[in-house]
């Protein structure tokens, strides 16, 4: 009987031990997974559709447009903090290249310099009057005749030198009583340049010449006339500018960098496109000791031959010069398409993965540039894979996924503005990745590609009032821009990607524009024109307009902080500094 007790209780115990585990085993089980939900439910971020830097961590309504907020992706795709990824259209869209980073010998690599032929000073020569008085004929028509030594060149009246014939003709008489009074007369009119053989035939005929010649004192080309027929001039007043154009200077910017690549008596080839087959030779004659703190460049000139009348002053040249080195050794040598410039910085884009489109953003340290390459001293390594071609849409992309990137030198949030380029945080940009990705090319309609045409034409036309210097015109045509700006139906753009992006394109390029258009200071403009370049650009990028379009770089611009344009056409033609440095930049990128 006591064992039968004790079996039952046993089973009691058993029993009450199963259904303890059971109730209260799945409870905590179930408030582990309660807790966990309710931990995921509060990291969720909440944005808008229509403006995905707009980040909330609860759902709710847009502050900027209303709608209803969206749970924004939080996925990783696992990439390092600095990196992003491109998809493969977006890949051939662009097209973007890569190239492996090799070394290379500089040893005999040619160097290409952009120049102007300018006149020899040391063989130019100002034409001056002796004596003063007024210009009764000048035999100069015009800028540009050829003159002989000894030819006429003007006749002019002289008060000062009628009395002095007057005064020769008395001494001449008093010369065997008083030869010294003869001697200084007939001095003071050699002083005048009057040759021997005037001075004699004053004397002989006792006859006063009331209107004397000047004579040419060298031969050349007349670049410059100072006076015009009936002025009265001063002794020794400049009366022509005249040329000797047998030979001519060919002056060429050498960038800092490059200066100890050069050395005078170097064997320099000149071309020009007045004559595209031909090459002319030349040596280095001088090497300015001073540098342009406003280019930073120091010129270098080359003495050519020019009997043949080849080279006009102002014609633009080419020199392709043998660089100098002090050693034969092998560096790092990239294509300078790869390299972007903003102020002291130069990067370039690394290919981090062989198999996959994933880049992250490198600064380097340049050495020479030879001709369409430049040494790297420092910040990659070879071997590695670079982007060589579509660096500025690779550089977009960084921007608008929060990576490193040219202008934003630290990453994460950038924020659209004045500054001129697109941007959102680190989690918008996961969201991007699905919804509006930037770096594709975003589908619409041909009748808007058309608008977006019609503003991109007015754009080239402010570019080419820049690169004329014209302010008045520039103002006019950036109000041109802005009417055709209005005129771009935004309706047309159905799909959410393209009007978000759009609806921020169209902002700031409207706000530069109108910048613009408000002011006459050409310095004023093109930092506006910065701006703008920049924000069109990226409109051109995404939509296209169905034409060729070339994005153009010149490093030194905005005080050598670099800057982008636009072109129709492959030929640099530079609007940040006019006639100063008209081929400043290289081609970065076509879009097509």
């Amino acid at each position: 009987m006591k064992n039968n007790k004790i079996v039952i209780y046993i089973g009691i115990l058993v029993v009450g031990v199963l259904l303890g585990w059971l109730l209260f085993g799945g409870s905590s089980k179930k408030d582990t997974e309660h807790n966990h939900d309710a931990v995921a439910e509060t990291n969720q971020l909440w944005t808008c559709s229509m403006h995905p830097q707009i980040m909330q961590p609860e759902s709710g309504d847009c502050p900027i447009c209303g709608m209803d907020l969206i749970p924004a992706d939080g996925g990783s795709d696992g990439l390092l903090a600095d990196q992003f990824k491109l998809t493969e259209n977006a890949m051939a869209l662009a097209n973007i290249q890569t190239s492996i980073v090799g070394k290379g010998n500089v040893e005999g690599n040619t160097i290409k310099l952009s120049g102007k032929i300018a006149e020899n000073e040391e063989a130019n020569a100002v034409q001056v009057s002796y004596f003063a008085g007024r210009i009764e004929r000048l035999n100069v028509s015009f800028t540009g005749e050829e003159v002989r030594k000894s030819q006429l060149l003007a006749t002019i009246y002289s008060p000062e030198l009628y009395a002095a014939q007057q005064e020769l003709i008395t001494a001449a008489s008093l010369k065997e009583s008083q030869p010294a009074l003869y001697k200084a007369v007939r001095n003071k009119l050699k002083l005048w340049k009057l040759s021997d053989n005037q001075i004699n035939q004053i004397e002989e005929t006792g006859k006063v010449k009331e209107n004397f010649p000047v004579y040419a004192t060298v031969s050349g080309t007349v670049t410059e006339k100072l006076v015009e027929q009936g002025d009265y001039i001063k002794q020794g007043q400049p009366l022509l500018k005249i040329a000797n154009l047998n030979t001519v200077w060919g002056n060429f910017d050498v960038y800092e960098n490059q200066i100890d690549r050069f050395k005078k008596g170097q064997e320099v080839m000149i071309t020009t496109n007045a004559y595209p087959n031909k090459e002319f030779k030349g040596k280095v004659d001088f090497i300015d000791p001073v540098l342009n703190n406003k280019t930073r460049t120091v010129t270098l000139r080359v003495v050519l031959n020019n009997k043949d009348d080849v080279f006009k002053p102002g014609m633009f040249v080419t020199a392709n010069i043998e660089g100098n080195t002090a050693k034969n050794d092998e560096v790092l040598t990239i294509p300078a398409s790869a390299v972007m410039w903003t102020g002291e910085r130069s990067v370039v884009y690394l290919k981090t993965n062989p198999d996959q489109p994933i880049f992250e953003m490198v600064e380097i340290k340049l050495g020479n540039q030879i001709g369409n390459e430049y040494e790297v001293v420092e910040g990659i390594f070879a071997g590695n894979e670079i982007v060589t071609n579509g660096t500025f849409t690779v550089d977009a992309a960084a921007q608008l996924q929060g990576k490193k990137s040219m202008m934003n030198k630290e990453g994460g949030k950038v924020m659209t503005g004045h500054e001129g380029h697109l941007g959102m945080d680190n989690n918008a940009s996961n969201k991007e990745s699905d919804h509006t990705n930037m770096n594709e090319r975003l589908k619409v309609s041909a009748k808007f590609q058309e608008q977006l045409k019609a503003v991109f034409n007015a754009y080239i036309n402010l570019k080419d009032a820049l690169v004329k210097e014209d302010s008045k015109s520039t103002s006019a045509n950036a109000t041109t821009l802005l009417n055709k700006l209005n005129k771009v139906d935004m309706k047309l753009l159905s799909d959410n990607k393209a009007h978000n992006h759009w609806m921020s394109l169209e902002s700031e390029i409207k706000s530069s524009a109108t910048s613009i258009s408000e002011t006459s200071d050409i310095k004023s403009q093109r930092d506006h024109f910065k701006h703008l370049s920049s924000h069109l650009i990226n409109a051109v990028q995404l939509f296209g307009i169905n034409e060729k379009v070339y994005v153009e770089f010149c490093p030194m611009s905005d005080n050598n902080n670099g800057a982008y344009w636009l072109s129709k056409e492959e030929k640099v033609i530079n609007p940040y500094f006019g006639e100063a440095m008209l081929t400043c930049g290289e081609v970065k990128q076509v879009i097509e």
